[in-house]
C-alpha cells in the first residue's frame, strides 16, 4: 500500500477516515459490507497511476470513521450527507467527481446520483443495481415472504442479536466466511454452511494478510455500524416516498458477477436486462455480467474492474 495517504476529515458532524493517492480528477470509491476502504486497495494504486486521484473513505460506522450509536443515524440521507460534504472537502475546485460503488457503496452511489446529480460526473457501480422498491410492500416484508426468516437481511434486523452470534464465533471466522462465501441464509443454530472446526481455504484473490487487516479493524469496532445500514431498509423506504418514480440522470455503467447472490435476488435479472433498469437510469450505457465471478468483484477481478472504470470515465475527462 505504498504511497497511499491517510487522513481524517470532519463531515456532516462525524469524523471520516479516508485513504487517497494520485493527482487529477477525483474518483470517489465507496465500499460495502463487511468491508472497508481497503477493498479498493488495487484500484487506488492502479487508478492513481492512470492520472486520477483515488479517494476511498471508510463509510460512517466502518473502520476508522465514527460510528454513531443510534440506528436512525444510518439512513440514506445521513450517508449521502456525509458524501456530499466529503466531495466538498476533497474536491473544492471540482464541481463534480467520478463515483464508483460496490454493495452498500453502490446503493448509496445511486442515491447520490438521484439527490445530487450536480456532484457526480459519471458512475460505475458494482454488484448492486439501482433497486426500484414496490410502494405496495415494505422491502423487509417482501424478502421475508420470499426467503423466510433466516434470510441474512432479516437476521440483521434486531440490534445486538446477530452481533452476539458473531461474537460467539469470533471475528476472524466470521470475516472469512462472509468474504469467501457470503450466505443468503443465516440459520440461528448453524450460521454458516461448514462446521466451525473445518478450516477455511481462502480464494486465490484473498490472502491471510489481507483478511487480517479486516479482522483487526472489525475486532476493534464490531459490526454494528455496518449492520445498521440494513436496519434502515424500511425507514429508507418511508423516507424515499417523495422520490418514487424519479430517474437517475447520471451517466452510468453497471458490472455484476454471475455468481453474485444479489444478481439472483427475485426479479432482479429481469429488471436489469429487460428494460426496467434502463428506464430508471436512462443514461445507463452498459451492463457487464462477468462469468464465474462472485460478490466481491473488485477484489476478485481487480485488473478487469480497474480497466472498466478507466475506459468508462476517460470519455468524460
Amino acid at each position: 500500500m505504498e504511497g497511499i495517504e491517510h487522513r481524517v476529515v470532519k463531515v456532516n458532524g462525524i469524523n471520516m477516515h479516508l485513504a487517497e493517492k494520485g493527482e487529477g480528477p477525483v474518483i470517489l470509491l465507496l465500499h460495502g459490507f463487511p468491508e472497508l476502504w481497503y477493498s479498493w486497495r488495487h484500484q487506488i494504486l492502479a487508478l492513481s497511476s492512470m492520472g486520477y486521484r483515488a479517494v476511498a473513505p471508510d463509510l460512517r460506522g466502518f473502520g476508522d470513521s465514527d460510528a454513531p450509536d443510534s440506528v436512525a443515524s444510518y439512513t440514506c440521507f445521513h450517508i449521502i450527507g456525509d458524501l456530499v460534504e466529503l466531495i466538498n472537502v476533497v474536491a473544492p475546485d471540482e464541481r463534480k467527481v467520478f463515483v464508483v460503488g460496490h454493495d452498500w457503496g453502490a446503493f448509496m452511489a445511486w442515491y447520490l446520483g438521484m439527490f445530487r446529480p450536480d456532484k457526480v460526473k459519471a458512475m460505475v457501480n458494482l454488484s448492486v443495481p439501482f433497486i426500484r422498491f414496490s410502494r405496495e410492500i415494505k422491502p423487509l416484508d417482501a424478502w421475508r415472504s420470499y426467503y423466510g426468516t433466516d434470510y441474512y437481511i432479516s437476521r440483521f434486523q434486531k440490534p445486538g442479536e446477530i452481533e452476539a452470534e458473531f461474537a460467539e464465533i469470533g471475528t476472524e471466522r466470521v470475516e472469512k466466511e462472509l468474504l469467501t462465501d457470503f450466505p443468503v441464509l443465516l440459520p440461528r443454530e448453524k450460521l454458516f454452511k461448514r462446521p466451525l472446526d473445518e478450516p477455511i481455504t481462502l480464494p486465490c484473490w484473498l490472502s491471510e494478510q489481507e483478511v487480517n487487516y479486516y479482522v483487526t479493524k472489525f475486532q476493534k469496532t464490531g459490526y454494528t455500524g455496518g449492520l445498521n445500514y440494513y436496519r434502515n431498509f424500511n425507514r429508507n423506504w418511508e423516507l424515499l416516498a417523495p422520490w418514487a418514480g424519479c430517474e437517475i440522470k447520471t451517466p452510468a455503467k453497471f458490472i455484476v458477477g454471475d455468481k453474485d447472490l444479489v444478481y439472483h435476488m427475485p426479479g432482479l435479472k429481469d429488471y436489469i436486462h429487460n428494460g426496467g433498469f434502463k428506464q430508471d437510469v436512462p443514461l445507463l450505457q452498459e451492463v457487464v455480467v462477468m462469468e464465474g465471478v462472485g460478490h466481491f468483484i473488485n477484489m476478485e477481478k481487480p485488473d478487469q474492474i480497474t480497466n472498466h472504470i478507466f475506459n468508462f470515465f476517460r470519455q468524460f475527462d
